[in-house]
């Protein structure tokens, strides 16, 4: 896990641009704490920041190899979990390996299969591959996008980084903000269309994309989709195939050489993947698992059931880790932290995000990493296997919009009236819904329901899990620690994609399959748990706070928030402490004093990037 960043030229010598690579990669040394490299030619230049997680020595970057009279060089940030077939099949066509790093067999595997090298992979990854044989620049993103990869072209140079800041160290990249950002930014966000960023003619690769450089120009191709086809399986096999896959997907993943940890909340998906986690230690006679979960001053005191968050964590955690071969730590978090960290979270994601959402996640993450690198988060289940409110509600299903998102009018009426005449926030809204719609392939042998639920599940899958795949990535690589996604592994995925919704959603549930699967390794109460979301604080500081914080931003008339944003709405928005946005601004969580939050975010945002409205 680690930060890349580069560029290419094939019109110029840029092999002098040593301080432009060096000024570029140190705005990733959150994300690779441990080391550093560099790699400069005639033609490209490749940075590397390393969070030391596989083979301290033998996984040094930018990593080379002279093969048949060319040179490769990689940079790469990711986790490939399928590195032992590989190694064999290398090692059979007498490939010859100096350590046990992942990196190394990625490079060969490139070197062995060329640009169909994606296509043999399992893992979460970006990177890059010169290969000076060619002369052409490789780059590839994983199937989900786990891992980013950012880019820009400037004149001839192709520029890439992990993170968006380091990009705008690029002499004469500019923070332009056009109405496309705007509309990313206040219509589609915090999630964003994939490829695209609220920075105009700045890219993501999309997730299953790779990009070939040359000097031809820049050519992207889609290597991996999810496949609509019949589900044949009876239920038996059905269940043995899911079981198998998670299983398989949690124990590659346990696979560091420095210390790992597993996310408890309690919940179906985190105790599964501790299950796994923990039966696999004790059977491989390890130290007993260690499991972290999250909780805030005061919350039990403060604590308000809801239709999205029923109960507390703290029984069904005890529940779980009275069963586990495990060492349990519980992180608790202050509420003057969550709004200390709102500037911190934004600069992580390089643009406002989902508040204390985001903050809280950070904070965890920090907390962690003085005990562990890597962990194991329960994150994509609730995508893959339909467990959000949004699949069961009709109004939600027949919102004909972003079922997360569906505060229309309010997220117009928040744009500064100037701006809300040039802008509609709905009409493209509605374009990216009907396009990305146009994607999915209904079959004939679908029913009804399955059909609808297609539908629903290429949204979120593509959609709201990208934005929290986002969010995990960030805010963890922050510090420069790794979280994992066991849940997200592409064969799964791929599987459950098809078996029809009444199995899927077993006896009417939510996660109805996966629940029953459970039943025989887990303790009932957390197999009949309703889903409860990421646990937030309910302390009341924490909207006195926040409220205190926009208070002091909308008292000063030049803040850069007003050029922006209905000035207006968001007093009404202070004085009904939140509730003049009457639905949430996105997801489940995003209400009341995680919608000021996420103003206070908008206006330090402003202030660090100053980004240029061209409208």
């Amino acid at each position: 896990m680690c930060g890349i960043v580069g560029f290419a030229n094939y019109k110029k010598d840029i092999s002098t641009y040593r301080n432009v690579i060096v000024n570029m990669n140190s705005e990733l040394s959150n994300r690779g704490p441990d080391e550093e490299g560099y790699y400069i030619s005639q033609n490209v230049a490749l940075a590397h920041k390393r969070l030391i997680v596989i083979d301290p020595e033998g996984g040094k970057q930018p990593m080379s190899e002279r093969y048949e009279y060319g040179d490769y060089v990689i940079v790469y940030n990711g986790q490939i979990y399928n590195t032992k077939e590989l190694k064999k099949t290398l090692q059979e066509n007498n490939f010859e390996f100096n350590g046990h790093s992942d990196t190394e067999i990625l490079l060969k595997s490139y070197i062995h299969y060329g640009n169909n090298v994606v296509n043999h992979l399992n893992g979460i990854f970006a990177f890059a591959i010169w290969n000076s044989k060619k002369k052409e620049l490789f780059l590839a993103r994983d199937h989900f996008g786990v891992k980013p990869l950012f880019y820009t072209q400037l004149d001839d140079t192709l520029i890439f980084s992990s993170e968006l800041k380091a990009i705008f160290k690029y002499p004469n990249v500019e923070k332009v903000i056009d109405s496309q950002g705007i509309s990313e930014l206040f219509g589609i966000g915090p999630a964003h269309t994939p490829g695209t960023t609220i920075f105009k003619d700045i890219f993501e690769i999309k997730p299953a994309h790779f990009a070939i450089f040359n000097e031809s120009g820049l050519y992207m191709e889609k290597y991996w989709s999810l496949e609509s086809k019949p589900h044949t399986d009876n239920f038996e096999t059905t269940c043995d195939t899911v079981k198998f896959l998670l299983e398989d997907s949690i124990t590659r993943q346990l696979v560091s050489d420095v210390p790992l940890c597993v996310f408890l909340s309690g919940g179906l998906d985190s105790s599964i993947i501790a299950q796994f986690a923990s039966n696999y230690c004790k059977k491989q006679n390890l130290e007993p698992l260690n499991t972290y979960s999250i909780d805030y001053v005061d919350n039990d005191k403060n604590f308000v059931k809801s239709d999205f968050q029923p109960n507390s964590d703290n029984y069904y955690i005890k529940l779980m880790t009275d069963n586990l071969y495990c060492k349990h730590h519980q992180i608790v978090i202050d509420t003057p932290e969550l709004s200390e960290y709102l500037e911190d979270a934004m600069i992580a994601r390089d643009m406002p995000g989902m508040a204390d959402i985001d903050s809280s996640l950070l904070l965890f993450c920090k907390n962690v990493k003085k005990y562990a690198t890597v962990s194991l988060s329960g994150e994509c289940s609730d995508e893959i296997f339909g467990g959000y409110p949004w699949f069961f509600r009709e109004d939600a299903l027949h919102s004909n919009t972003f079922p997360w998102s569906i505060a229309l009018d309010e997220r117009q009426t928040l744009l500064n009236p100037y701006i809300a005449k040039q802008v509609d926030l709905k009409a493209y809204i509605d374009f990216r819904y009907n396009e990305s719609l146009s994607q999915v392939n209904i079959l004939e042998c679908d029913s009804k329901e399955t059909a609808e639920k297609r539908k629903i599940s290429h949204l979120t899958l593509n959609w709201f899990m990208q934005t929290l795949l986002d969010r995990s990535d960030r805010m963890a690589m922050y510090n420069g620690f790794e979280l994992r996604v066991p849940f997200c592994d592409y064969r799964l995925a791929q599987y459950v994609w098809n078996i029809p919704w009444e199995i899927k959603a077993l006896n009417g549930r939510e996660k109805g399959l996966l629940r029953y699967i459970s039943k025989d390794f887990l303790p009932s109460e957390i197999v009949d748990r309703k889903k409860s979301p990421y646990p937030k604080t309910h302390n009341p500081n924490y909207l006195s706070k926040v409220k205190s914080m926009l208070s002091a931003i909308m008292s000063d008339s030049s803040a850069p928030i007003n050029d922006l944003l209905n000035r207006n709405y968001i007093i009404d928005i202070l004085n009904s402490d939140g509730m003049a946005f009457s639905r949430p601004w996105f997801g489940q969580l995003m209400t009341g004093p995680q919608l000021m939050a996420y103003l206070c975010q908008v206006n330090m945002w402003l202030e660090k990037y100053q980004p240029k409205l061209e409208l």
